[in-house]
C-alpha cells in the first residue's frame, strides 16, 4: 500500500506507523480529523508553523507546548501519543508531512486518490464538477480535488496527480510556442 500511496522519506514512514495502529484500534476517523485539525492550525497560525519546524526549541519544551495544544483540542490518545513520541525523537519538524503522507494513506484506503489543481481563475462548481467527473472516468478511482488559483498561468489548468502533471495552462502554451519559434 505504501508504494502507491507515495510517501515521503522519514514522515512517511511515521504517518505509515500511525496509520497501522489506527487500522488496528479501529480509530482511523479519529486520528484523521485530529489530524484535520492539525494540519488547519499549522496553516493558520505562523508561531505554530515555527515552533513546530524551529530546532531553537528542546524536546521538552516542544512535548509540554504539543502536549498543552493537544488537550486543548480534546485530540485522541492515539495522536497524542503520535505527536509527542515526534517530540521526544526530534522529530516535530516533520509533523506537517507526516500529517499530508497519513491523509493519503487514508485516502487510498477508501479508494480515493488526490489531485491537486491549479488554475488562473476560481473554478465554478459546475466546471468543478465536470473536472472530478472526468478524473475518475481516467483513473477509475474517486478524486479529492485540492485546487488554487494562480493567475500566472494566464488561462487553462495544471493538474498533479501523484507523479503525473498535465499542464494545459495558456502559460505553457505560450512558451511551447516560443520555444519552437526559436529553433525554426
Amino acid at each position: 500500500m505504501a508504494d502507491e500511496a507515495q510517501l515521503s522519506g522519514i514522515a512517511g514512514r511515521y504517518a505509515l506507523a500511525v496509520f497501522e495502529l489506527a487500522l488496528e484500534t479501529k480509530s482511523i476517523e479519529t486520528v484523521e480529523r485530529d489530524f484535520a485539525a492539525l494540519k488547519t492550525m499549522l496553516a493558520e497560525s505562523a508561531d505554530l508553523a515555527r515552533f513546530v519546524r524551529a530546532p531553537v526549541f528542546n524536546r521538552d519544551e516542544q512535548a509540554k507546548g504539543m502536549q498543552a495544544l493537544l488537550d486543548a483540542a480534546g485530540a485522541a490518545p492515539l495522536t497524542t501519543k503520535f505527536v509527542l513520541l515526534l517530540c521526544a525523537k526530534r522529530r516535530l519538524f516533520v509533523l506537517p508531512d507526516a500529517l499530508r503522507d497519513f491523509a493519503t494513506l487514508v485516502a487510498h484506503q477508501r479508494g480515493e486518490i488526490t489531485a491537486e489543481i491549479a488554475s488562473a481563475h476560481a473554478l465554478s462548481d459546475a466546471q468543478t464538477d465536470e473536472l472530478k467527473r472526468v478524473l475518475k472516468a481516467k483513473l477509475q478511482r474517486e478524486p479529492q480535488l485540492v485546487t488554487h488559483v494562480d493567475p500566472s498561468l494566464l488561462g487553462g489548468l495544471v493538474v498533479k496527480v501523484g507523479s503525473r502533471m498535465i499542464d494545459s495552462s495558456l502559460r505553457a502554451k505560450l512558451n511551447a510556442l516560443r520555444n519552437a519559434m526559436r529553433g525554426a
